[in-house]
Order: structure tokens, then sequence, then C-alpha cells
């Protein structure tokens, strides 16, 4: 299994919205790079759910239960569909994530524009060890 981390504004399409959806296809990517991120995604992996805008924060947990699949909206671009594991028992802010040395090397410090991103095993246990101290 491999991780993940998938931006959204909450106002657009919050992690409470997917909990009450069930599932939702997370579609509209542009970026090639993002795109090829969406293509390496498989059936299981876990995404974190980061809230962007004026929260900057990871709030939740999701799990790819569809792999890439051509985007409904223009099939030359990628989608995956996300199903909610669990909401986060504390959401993680990005100025913890900035201080916190075990995280210093993630995608989301280095390029903060990217709306799907690598996470890496050991990255992924510490965000969930930060959401549980709060």
């Amino acid at each position: 299994m491999n991780y993940w981390l998938v931006k959204t504004e909450p106002e657009t399409y919050s992690f409470d919205k997917l909990l009450s959806d069930k599932k939702t296809i997370w579609d509209g990517i542009r970026n090639y790079q993002a795109r090829n991120y969406l293509k390496d995604m498989k059936k299981g992996d876990w995404v974190l759910v980061y809230h962007t805008g004026s929260a900057k924060e990871i709030y939740g947990i999701a799990k790819v239960m569809k792999p890439a699949f051509p985007d409904p909206a223009d099939t030359e671009w990628f989608a995956i569909e996300l199903a909610p594991v669990q909401k986060l028992k504390s959401a993680v802010p990005l100025t913890k994530i900035k201080t916190d040395t075990k995280l210093n090397s993630m995608v989301l410090l280095k390029n903060s524009r990217l709306s799907v991103q690598p996470v890496t095993t050991s990255e992924f246990d510490r965000i969930i060890e930060l959401s549980e101290k709060h």
C-alpha cells in the first residue's frame, strides 16, 4: 500500500462532505505531475485529505476505491474514486507540519502548490501520531 495527500478547498468539497457522500470522484486535476501521481494510485492506497485556503490542515483519511480512469470532464486527464476512512482525532495544521523535524522532507513543504502528492509511510504515521496528541 502507498500513501498520498490530496488538497481541496473545504468551501468547495470538504472532508465532512466526503463523509456524508460516502464516496466521490476526485477529478478536475489539471497539472501534469499531479496527473502522473493519480495514475500511480492503486485501489486500497490511503490518502490524507488536506484542506487548503484559510484552514491549511490535514483533516482526514480517505481510501482509493477505484484507480485512475479518464476524467469525465476531459478524457485527456484522469480521476480516481475516493471513500472516507476516518476523520482525524484533531486536524494537523500546516504550522505544526512545518515545525516537526520528522516531516521536513514532505512534498507538501517542498512543492506547496501540487494538489496530489506522495507521502512516505513514516510521514503518514507521524501525521496520525500528531493528530492523536491534540
